[in-house]
């Protein structure tokens, strides 16, 4: 089995050899894996490790009782027998960033929390546009294509969904989250580094994303497949419930704006002089972000192709 792709983002300021293997194993995990993982990415470390004590303090003082509570009353693994598929282990809320923060009206957040949120927010904004631009340079793209493609009349949507995925006594029984694609851009994710969980699909087998210390696991949503015309490809991936203690994830959605139109890159189909497409097709739809969000928040946990298909019958004015 090929190792999961760990790139040391250091490597690009290096010589012309070293940048150029470093865009290359970029290039091959966007095309082959979905995923990879970002070491020396330049968000200080200090930071981080006060992003995951606040987190996992905000969890024990304000959230893990609340979750107790919830199981105990929904008794959801009581006499269960079959795998659960309507509900997953885990206690989440969620931050957004843009277009308009609304960091100040999450409740139980101290001051000290929410202050280290912002900043950290800002440092995965910078990061996520950083990445767009790599991906960029190796599609052939002008730098910004991308940031600018999630551009909608306010710029970007960019939020951050924080979960605890708490110790489960019947893991057979239940995913922490059950298997989805992303929906949007580009995700940062900054994950436990002690308890594992997270797992992708590749080439029909379930792939542990290694928990690293300082690291941020990156993968590719649904809008960069489409904007790429398929090169590029949103993965499924999943969280298997765990017996060894709470884990910590804290993943941030680099998203295009409400309003933003997707539409794959002309620059990467392939015409002849007729302008007509050569090679295959145009398997992709044009559509209004917001739309497509519209349609995934019921069948997130779906395949992907049927999404797109909707997409393609409503462009057609077939539904």
């Amino acid at each position: 089995m090929e190792n999961f792709p760990v790139i040391n983002l250091d490597n690009l300021n290096g010589d012309g050899k070293r940048r150029a293997a470093t865009m290359d194993m970029i290039k091959d995990a966007c095309e082959n894996w979905g995923f990879f993982e970002l070491v020396n990415h330049g968000i200080p470390i200090e930071l981080m490790d006060k992003v995951e004590r606040l987190t996992k303090d905000h969890y024990k003082k304000s959230m893990e009782e609340r979750f107790k509570e919830f199981v105990a009353a929904s008794k959801a693994l009581e006499g269960v027998r079959a795998e659960v598929t309507d509900m997953d282990w885990e206690s989440t809320f969620f931050i957004r960033h843009l277009p308009i923060s609304n960091i100040a009206q999450i409740p139980d957040l101290h001051d000290e929390y929410r202050n280290v949120m912002k900043e950290f927010a800002i440092r995965l904004e910078k990061l996520a546009e950083e990445l767009l631009d790599l991906l960029c340079e190796n599609l052939g793209l002008e730098k910004g294509s991308l940031k600018n493609a999630f551009y909608g009349s306010e710029g970007p949507n960019f939020g951050t969904k924080v979960s605890n995925y708490p110790e489960c006594p019947k893991p057979e029984l239940i995913k922490g989250l059950r298997a989805h694609t992303d929906a949007g851009g580009i995700i940062l994710l900054f994950q436990d580094d002690k308890v594992s969980g997270l797992q992708l699909l590749k080439d029909g087998h379930w792939i542990d994303v290694p928990p690293m210390r300082h690291s941020i696991v990156v993968n590719l949503g649904d809008q960069l497949e489409v904007i790429t015309n398929g090169k590029y490809k949103s993965v499924l991936h999943r969280v298997i419930a765990q017996t060894n203690g709470t884990r910590m994830s804290i993943a941030s959605f680099y998203n295009p704006g409400n309003d933003a139109v997707i539409y794959p890159a002309p620059q990467l189909l392939v015409w002849d002089e007729d302008e007509a497409i050569k090679e295959g097709k145009k398997v992709y739809p044009k559509f209004v972000f917001d739309d497509y969000m519209k349609l995934y928040a019921g069948l997130k946990f779906q395949a992907k192709e049927p999404r797109f298909e909707a997409m393609k019958l409503k462009a057609h004015g077939s539904i």
